[in-house]
């Protein structure tokens, strides 16, 4: 039950014992149903336009492909199969293979490691023209063993003494409290290898050639990787963490990718590659860090007429930040921050989107409330977001429902 029903069910249960049973039970439910009947929850866009993933769907020279790389708490492979469901079907895409590929990750170095799942689904369209590769990663299995120091808080010589909602609250805070601090310590190479290892799978193989049910490192000096970056069109869709990881592993990759790979290098630099954040936490997860070696010299990096063009990692980095302001974890990107704190050779544009993921109610004039958990986890079935990564804002193709809800303010150099 939802805990603001619950709260309502109270004064009904309260109704009740006084006498005035129907009449309790039927101002509650008209209550609820007055206030969901029409859905004003905020859509604010803040940023350039950008096209979504919908027009690289119909590529003859390659592919378009998508990596999802999921945040804080224990995930199993399928996570973003209600994500994905969706986004096919704003694409267009009822076609699907009849079952998925999955990698079980390892590091080049050490063989037989275990660093997470790389699940692939292929998706098309009816006449087979339309082609998206969409590779989930699955990460947490790195963490998963560091927390069991906390299982024991989770047991029922210790959740019993607490209050049903602070028992739930502290097994939720138990999942996902400790992965920020993990990640600072020795098992951040690791997850930054698996993200790696996961951006080398999807940028090396098409469908016919990916392995399946195999544990297999990939290597970026094979032939294919140049001309399938060369060709292809990649974007990454993440969450909380995930955002931190992705921003991480990609300054990863240029610096283990040196001049004995100038093909792929002179690739990379000439992609643009959109991150969609959601719950966005680049701010407080960059607290007690170092700033980036290469910081403060955009202009340098990323205009043609710039002294360090070439030294670039890539054309473009479009930053498409979500966050709910009622989401107790998630941050807007503030003007400059990706200046002075992210690497200069990424080339970011930073577009905000401020909408609310849950709904907000007005409980019996006490004042706004919003369930700060749904607010947290609920941006990957907003079917406008959905919307926003399939179709983007400011193009020909911007879908009727971002049209209709999403208020968006054009910003410019």
């Amino acid at each position: 039950m939802n805990p603001l029903f619950k709260i309502f069910f109270l004064f009904a249960t309260a109704a009740q014992l006084s006498g005035c049973a129907s009449f309790g039970k039927g101002m509650v439910e008209a209550y609820l149903e007055k206030q969901q009947t029409v859905d004003s929850r905020l859509c604010e866009v803040w940023g350039k336009p950008f096209d979504g993933i919908e027009p690289y769907l119909d590529n003859a020279r390659g592919r378009m492909k998508v990596l999802m790389v999921h945040g804080v708490g224990d995930h199993l492979p399928g996570y973003s199969t209600q994500f994905l469901e969706k986004l096919a079907q704003k694409l267009d895409l009822p076609v699907m293979a009849a079952r998925q590929k999955n990698i079980k990750l390892t590091s080049r170095t050490e063989t037989g490691k275990k660093l997470g799942n790389l699940r692939i689904n292929r998706l098309l369209s009816r006449d087979r023209r339309k082609e998206l590769l969409f590779y989930e990663l699955t990460w947490s299995e790195i963490t998963a063993y560091q927390k069991e120091v906390l299982a024991y808080d989770n047991s029922g010589e210790y959740s019993f003494r607490r209050a049903k909602i602070n028992d739930l609250m502290k097994k939720f805070s138990n999942d996902t409290g400790p992965d920020p601090i993990i990640y600072l310590g020795e098992s951040r190479e690791d997850i930054l290898v698996s993200f790696a290892q996961a951006f080398c799978w999807m940028t090396k193989s098409d469908w016919k050639s990916l392995p399946d049910d195999v544990m297999q490192a990939c290597s970026f000096n094979e032939d294919s990787a140049p001309a399938n970056i060369r060709n292809d069109q990649y974007a990454v869709i993440s969450h909380s963490l995930g955002s931190r990881i992705t921003i991480d592993g990609m300054q990863r990759i240029a610096s283990i990718i040196d001049e004995r790979d100038p093909d792929f290098r002179n690739a990379l630099k000439n992609k643009e590659i959109p991150i969609y954040m959601m719950s966005n936490q680049l701010p407080m997860l960059q607290l007690g860090r170092k700033l980036p070696e290469i910081s403060n010299q955009k202009a340098a990096y990323c205009r043609p007429e710039g002294e360090k063009f070439n030294e670039r990692i890539i054309s473009k980095t479009p930053i498409i930040a979500f966050s709910d302001p009622n989401d107790l974890l998630s941050y807007a990107i503030p003007h400059g921050f990706a200046e002075k704190y992210l690497d200069s050779r990424l080339c970011i544009d930073v577009t905000n989107i401020n909408i609310n993921v849950a709904t907000i109610f007005d409980a019996f004039g006490l004042g706004k409330l919003a369930n700060p958990l749904d607010a947290h986890i609920g941006y990957d079935t907003d079917d406008r977001i959905i919307a926003l990564i399939a179709k983007g804002i400011g193009n020909h193709h911007t879908d009727q429902l971002v049209l209709d809800r999403c208020r968006w303010v054009e910003t410019i150099d």
